[in-house]
């Protein structure tokens, strides 16, 4: 399983908190490509609650890891 800025890019609107099955539901009516599901399917736990993309890739950079000044923009 690996996750890249893109794929997890899939599940940042995914209505959080939810279970693997509820993610795959959400992952494949929204078009994601099948890397994301086929990572989803690789998790263990089917009945854990994930609030967020962060629970499921610990290293999925915030907002705050970006060096850019919004007030520029």
């Amino acid at each position: 399983m690996y996750w890249t800025l893109d794929l997890a890019s899939h599940l940042e609107d995914a209505p959080w908190p939810a279970t693997r099955d509820e993610l795959i539901d959400y992952a494949i009516r929204n078009g994601a490509p099948k890397e994301v599901i086929e990572n989803l399917q690789l998790m263990e736990d089917e009945e854990e609650e994930y609030e967020s993309i962060e629970d499921i890739w610990p290293d999925y950079p915030k907002k705050d890891d970006f060096l850019f000044n919004e007030d520029e923009y």
